[in-house]
C-alpha cells in the first residue's frame, strides 16, 4: 500500500504530465469505477501510524496500462533425453547429447547458459520393447532474437532434444522508464473513470489518497515449432512483442474546488 504523503517519488508520478512522454505505445484499460461514501469520511490506513481524511465524497477506481517493448532476445529451455539398458550407459549417451548441445549453443552465441541436475527413472518393459533406464536434463538460456531460426533447427534437430516454448524478452536497461511510464498511464487511466463521476455529484477537485501498485503480467509465451517443421524459416518478427504491464487501485477523495 502506498501512501502519498510518505513516498517521495509520488510526486514525480503526479506531475508526469508535464515531464516529456516516454517513447513507446501505452494503452490504458478500463476499470470500474465504485462510489464508497458521502461527506465526511475516514478511512483507515492498513498502518497504525496514518489514518486517511476525506472531507468530500471517496471515489475509488483501478487503473491499467500495458507497454510493447522491442523484441531483444529469446529466453529458452529445453530438455534432454537418453536411455539405455543401465544407468550409467544413460547418463553417459545423456552426457554425450549435452556437448553436442553445448556446442550448437555456443555457436549461436547463448548468454547465461543454465544446465541442471540430470534425473533418471526406470521404464519398464512394454510388448516389443525392454526396460530400459531413461535419464533427462534440463537446459536454459537466452538468445538474440535473430537466432530463432538456429536454435530450432540446429538445436532442436539434435538427438533427444525437446524445445519448450521460448520467451520474448525486451532490453533489460529500458525496465525502469518502461515502469515509470506505466505508472504515469496507470494513475491518469484511474483518474479519467473517477472525474465524470465526481462532476455529475459537482466536486470537481480530486486529491489522491491511497495507491496500491499491482504486479503485471508477465511476458508472453509461443511455442518455437519443432525441427521437422517444414520452411518457410522461423521469423522472430512473428514473435509477439514482449509486453509490460501494470495495474493499481487508486483512491481519490472528491471536493469541491476552492477559489
Amino acid at each position: 500500500m502506498i501512501h502519498l504523503d510518505r513516498l517521495r517519488w509520488m510526486g514525480v508520478l503526479l506531475g508526469v504530465r508535464h515531464r516529456p512522454a516516454v517513447p513507446g505505445p501505452l494503452a490504458p484499460r478500463s476499470a470500474l469505477v465504485l462510489l464508497l461514501a458521502a461527506f465526511p469520511l475516514a478511512h483507515p490506513a492498513r498502518s497504525a501510524e496514518v489514518q486517511l481524511q476525506c472531507q468530500g465524497t471517496l471515489l475509488e477506481a483501478r487503473g491499467s496500462a500495458e507497454r510493447k517493448r522491442p523484441l531483444a532476445r529469446i529466453a529458452f529451455s529445453l530438455n534432454l533425453e537418453a536411455e539405455a539398458p543401465t544407468a550409467d550407459g544413460a547418463l553417459a549417451r545423456l552426457q554425450a547429447r549435452l556437448a553436442g548441445v553445448r556446442s550448437a549453443l555456443r555457436g549461436l552465441g547463448v548468454e547465461g547458459l543454465e544446465v541442471g541436475s540430470p534425473s533418471t527413472w526406470p521404464r519398464p518393459a512394454e510388448p516389443g520393447r525392454p526396460a530400459l533406464v531413461q535419464a533427462n536434463l534440463p537446459v536454459a538460456g537466452k538468445l538474440a532474437a535473430q537466432q530463432l531460426q538456429g536454435l530450432v533447427r540446429r538445436v532442436g534437430a539434435l538427438p533427444g532434444v525437446r524445445l519448450a516454448p521460448v520467451s520474448p524478452e525486451a532490453d533489460p536497461a529500458g525496465a525502469e522508464a518502461s515502469r515509470q511510464a506505466l505508472l504515469a498511464a496507470a494513475f491518469q487511466d484511474a483518474e479519467a473513470q473517477v472525474r465524470p463521476l465526481a462532476q455529475l455529484i459537482g466536486r470537481t477537485r480530486l486529491v489522491p489518497l491511497q495507491i496500491q501498485v499491482e504486479g503485471g503480467g508477465g511476458p508472453v509465451m509461443m511455442r518455437a515449432a519443432m525441427a521437422e517443421a517444414a520452411p518457410p524459416p522461423f521469423d522472430p518478427a512473428e514473435l509477439p512483442k514482449p509486453t509490460d504491464r501494470l495495474a493499481m487501485l487508486v483512491q481519490f477523495c472528491a471536493v469541491q474546488n476552492r477559489y
